[in-house]
């Protein structure tokens, strides 16, 4: 196989909070034989104002988006490769309702096609079920968040990649699937029960004795750390792109 191009596309939580993670995934890209580019132009996906209802909004803002990573056309095959499965989920999903009986319908089709999350890309796409040289000592349980789930199908993916860490070793939580808590603006609407579920996945995580909590989305992992640094409690949040990265 023909070593692949990736665009990478780096959310807004990644880039603004969390850009070690975004350096990460470039180097497990890197690691594993993949050229990586960075469109410095590229801003959001139109997540936040699609699920806040500014429909019309949003779609300028995926309209941008459509043009950012518009394939080259000597690369139609080039992939696009995110941190995080909200974001995919919503290029995915949400992008197919905006663009319906619209002009850009068939860029949309295009973009959808090539659109990735980081673990699913390395397993699916490139047949890659082990990093080489990851190692992190201790043991971790996983959160399925319910953009990588339910919108684009990622259950084993992380889970493979993350077994095959050396000195990892997987504890799973009771109600792995069931919601953090997050979700975007519920977290703000609904205070009081987006911190209860948040509360009950804490505790279930601390259940198993885990060390670590490990996610494809980093939304998921701050709402999560927020309530455990305010509890001051043990369990530490990685994203699954910090953990591969580990130890190289």
């Amino acid at each position: 196989m023909p070593t692949p191009t990736v665009d990478i596309f780096i959310p807004c939580f990644v880039d603004q909070l969390y850009p070690a993670t975004a350096m990460n995934m470039v180097k497990v890209l890197e690691k594993v034989g993949v050229t990586v580019n960075y469109n410095p132009a590229q801003t959001c996906c139109g997540q936040p104002a699609y699920n806040a209802g500014y429909h019309d909004q949003s779609r300028a803002v995926a309209g941008k988006f459509l043009e950012d990573f518009a394939a080259p056309a000597a690369d139609a095959a080039r992939y696009v490769v995110s941190p995080s499965a909200s974001c995919v989920g919503m290029v995915r999903n949400s992008y197919s309702e905006l663009f319906a009986g619209t002009p850009q319908l068939s860029a949309c089709r295009g973009v959808q096609g090539r659109t990735y999350e980081l673990t699913e890309f390395l397993v699916d796409v490139l047949g890659i079920t082990a990093v080489p040289g990851a190692r992190l000592a201790g043991k971790y349980t996983y959160h399925d968040s319910c953009s990588a789930l339910r919108e684009c199908g990622i259950r084993p993916q992380p889970r493979q990649l993350l077994d095959a860490v050396a000195g990892l070793e997987r504890l799973e939580m009771a109600e792995t699937t069931t919601c953090c808590g997050f979700g975007g603006t519920f977290a703000v609407k609904f205070e009081a029960i987006s911190v209860a579920m948040a509360q009950q996945k804490v505790e279930h995580a601390l259940d198993t004795g885990a060390d670590f909590i490990v996610s494809t989305d980093v939304s998921c992992l701050m709402h999560l750390e927020s309530y455990m640094k305010r509890e001051k409690l043990p369990l530490k949040c990685l994203h699954v792109a910090d953990v591969l990265a580990s130890g190289w």
